[in-house]
């Protein structure tokens, strides 16, 4: 039998020591395993000699105290020799701290975290590979998902004896629609407000003041006012969506809901679609009230021009067709964000920070397509000359 004292001293600090008995290598750890010690014990034990012995065993017997460094350190040992292709016949230390060494043993078994690297040509043409083939994916699954919700609204729409949740339809309403009045009016009063100051400051150029309310009717009724209805209630109803489903799914509730025999999607997402789907055209004429309120109190005190003077002028600068291009937007506007905050709300996974990560790209997502949806109506209606 051979014996190497790698660090042997009194019993306030940890030692190890190796000893060999023929084909065994033995690994004789005591004293204090803590985290004070660690740095000095992690360089002791990354210098162990493990030699040819096919068999070897650690043995924590005289291990006084342990903390999870110390069984850390013991346990990443124990993998070393294993990787070294030697048995380890035992792995021994007092019974107290068995508890300890399973958790880190059995379940901190995570490999270890690889910087990716983000520069240079080939990992760019890698993360957009990537994102490119995770965007259709998505893309895919959110079209599946608004199939099912067609199929959904139309049996409740007619069948005879359809699973739509009038209380929580209604709820929905108010929760979107009547408490959202506060802050969509005030925007759009103050939106008013800009876009009538700017025109004027450009026209007062060309002594056309009086057409700022032509900008202001045009640009509001057709475009702007269904726009930053859509994005205030993206941002507003559409994260709170993502985040009472996603909250719902970490508590497990979604689950509940199966359980006893409900369709979580008549439950939970159809009232909430249909809900946004009824309350964004009416907030969509609110807002565009409120910004018409706001320019035309700018046009008088900044261009003089009286509340009769600014309606009749408004008047012949719009027709119904440009209300109605501008309305007849806000119910695709309300399926988009009512579809994308319940599709990323369902596909939160059991932890908090998913549901703050998938309430973020809801709302990103929402805006995205909302705007992109409102250029493509502007090409259609310019194409048809409406």
């Amino acid at each position: 039998m051979s014996a190497v004292d790698i660090d042997s001293q009194a019993d306030a600090r940890a030692w190890l020591r190796t000893e060999r008995q023929g084909r065994l290598l033995r690994v004789l750890v005591g004293g204090p395993w803590l985290a004070r010690d660690a740095a000095r014990l992690d360089g002791l034990l990354k210098d162990l000699n493990l030699g040819d012995a096919p068999e070897a065993e650690i043995d924590g017997s005289a291990v006084t105290r342990l903390d999870s460094a110390g069984g850390w350190l013991l346990v990443r040992t124990k993998r070393a020799m294993e990787r070294a292709g030697k048995r380890v016949r035992a792995f021994n230390l007092p019974e107290v701290y068995a508890p300890l060494l399973h958790t880190i043993e059995q379940e901190h078994t995570a490999p270890p975290v690889t910087m990716e690297k983000r520069h240079g040509f080939l990992p760019f043409v890698e993360r957009t590979g990537r994102a490119t083939v995770e965007t259709g994916r998505q893309g895919y699954r959110m079209l599946g998902y608004l199939g099912r919700f067609m199929i959904e609204w139309m049996e409740a729409m007619l069948l005879p004896r359809s699973n739509l949740r009038i209380a929580a339809l209604a709820h929905q309403v108010e929760e979107i629609g009547i408490n959202a009045l506060p802050i969509v009016g005030l925007l759009s009063f103050l939106i008013g407000i800009v876009l009538a100051y700017q025109g004027a400051d450009q026209l007062r150029r060309f002594g056309a003041e009086i057409f700022t309310i032509n900008l202001l009717g045009v640009g509001v009724l057709r475009e702007l006012g269904g726009l930053v209805t859509a994005i205030i209630i993206a941002g507003r109803s559409g994260s709170a969506f993502t985040a009472q489903i996603g909250t719902m799914k970490v508590n497990e509730e979604i689950d509940a809901l199966q359980t006893i025999g409900l369709n979580t999607f008549d439950v939970l997402v159809l009232p909430r679609v249909l809900g946004l789907l009824i309350a964004l055209p009416f907030l969509t004429l609110y807002a565009d009230i409120m910004a018409m309120i706001g320019g035309a109190v700018m046009c008088y005190f900044d261009l003089g021009i009286t509340v009769p003077v600014f309606m009749r002028q408004l008047h012949q600068a719009v027709t119904m067709n440009t209300f109605l291009v501008g309305v007849i937007k806000a119910p695709v506007f309300a399926i988009v964000i009512g579809l994308v905050g319940c599709f990323e709300g369902l596909q939160v996974e059991r932890n908090a920070a998913s549901v703050g990560k998938l309430t973020t790209r809801s709302v990103v997502e929402s805006v995205f397509l909302v705007i992109v949806l409102d250029a493509g109506f502007s090409i259609l209606f310019s194409i048809l000359k409406i």
